[in-house]
């Protein structure tokens, strides 16, 4: 299994991201949401040139936020800097979008900015279009050290829903998943990329799978649903539960034991005072960064348990074997409070437990 940390990008998340790799952490992943932190490649620059060998991603950025070419050559640029260590990560721009009051990105242009992408990254001469222009474009130095498209930089698909996991199974390298850690959700998520692969011809295994997720160790007999808990993983809780609901506007899509709870998180991000222009600012303006009292009613220890590794150590590691088990290859943590002691205490109580 490989553990990854999830960040805000942070000019100065440098720091963290090598104190990750020094208690044993193979991934690094920099959220790209511009009106809420910032910006991910100036940050994945400074991780690139203050670690050796923790790989170091998007989580994620979106079609819509940069051109293709220019994010092409953003991940390729940090590519130079980290060669082989480089990933970019890509969705449909949750928070990156609804911030400007715009809904997500479209699935196929996620897909035609993929196909940009890649094309370049291997070195292509490819199709390009603005409105009613279209041209042929390529990356005109290959050989130069302004950016790296000699080493492959894989891309991942961060899938929520049905026809995004599918998409992720038919043309991604990896995908990556928000908080799909009971058996039910795993099932459910893993099905549909498997059905994309199959359906493209590809092997299902051979797409890498990651999970996003928080944690925290509680001790034995301990409720889940106490103060500590809650402030500790329940902005993870209702972020990643708002995805699964947004992502799946038909609820039967959904596990049965999970889709009225599910559900619940549609629209608890929603703001409907206020003028239609500015409404959108209130969103998500505390959005990671605390928990909110409004959402302790839906934040059950059901929910708790099916989109987190909250528990005792030992449920936890039971419940990392579990996910190893069903094809995934990676746990990344989202810390809430302080990502220091996020790093030692699940280095020391957890990774150094499973098998």
């Amino acid at each position: 299994m490989d553990y990854g940390f999830v960040f805000p990008a942070a000019i100065h998340i440098h720091k963290d991201v090598a104190f990750a790799e020094q208690h044993g952490f193979t991934h690094a992943w920099l959220y790209d949401s511009q009106m809420l932190f910032s910006d991910p490649y100036a940050s994945l620059s400074l991780c690139a040139v203050n670690t050796k060998t923790i790989a170091l991603g998007t989580g994620v950025t979106n079609p819509e936020s940069r051109l293709a070419p220019v994010t092409a050559n953003s991940i390729a640029t940090v590519n130079e800097l980290a060669p082989g260590r480089t990933i970019l990560g890509i969705g449909t721009g949750n928070t990156a979008r609804r911030t400007l009051g715009m809904p997500a990105a479209k699935l196929e242009s996620m897909r035609e900015h993929i196909r940009i992408c890649r094309d370049l990254h291997e070195g292509k001469t490819t199709d390009y279009s603005e409105g009613d222009r279209h041209r042929k474009i390529r990356f005109l130095n290959p050989d130069s050290d302004w950016y790296n498209i000699k080493t492959k930089i894989p891309i991942y698909i961060a899938a929520s829903g049905p026809k995004s996991l599918e998409m992720a199974g038919e043309i991604a390298d990896g995908v990556i998943l928000f908080g799909a850690v009971s058996p039910s959700l795993i099932n459910f998520v893993m099905d549909h990329v498997r059905a994309g692969a199959e359906r493209a011809g590809r092997n299902p295994t051979d797409i890498y799978t990651l999970c996003m997720t928080a944690f925290h160790i509680t001790k034995k007999g301990e409720s889940l649903e106490t103060s500590e808990v809650r402030q500790a993983v329940g902005p993870f809780v209702s972020s990643s539960t708002n995805i699964f609901a947004l992502s799946n506007p038909d609820p039967q899509t959904l596990p049965n034991d999970l889709r009225t709870d599910i559900m619940r998180f549609r629209d608890i991000y929603k703001v409907l005072e206020g003028p239609i222009e500015t409404r959108h600012l209130k969103m998500y303006s505390d959005y990671l960064l605390g928990f909110k009292q409004e959402h302790e009613a839906i934040v059950t220890e059901k929910i708790i348990r099916a989109t987190t590794l909250t528990g005792t150590a030992e449920e936890i590691v039971e419940s990392i074997q579990d996910m190893k088990k069903a094809g995934i290859h990676q746990v990344a943590i989202q810390p809430i409070i302080d990502n220091k002691k996020t790093v030692e205490i699940f280095a020391k109580e957890i990774m150094a437990r499973v098998k």
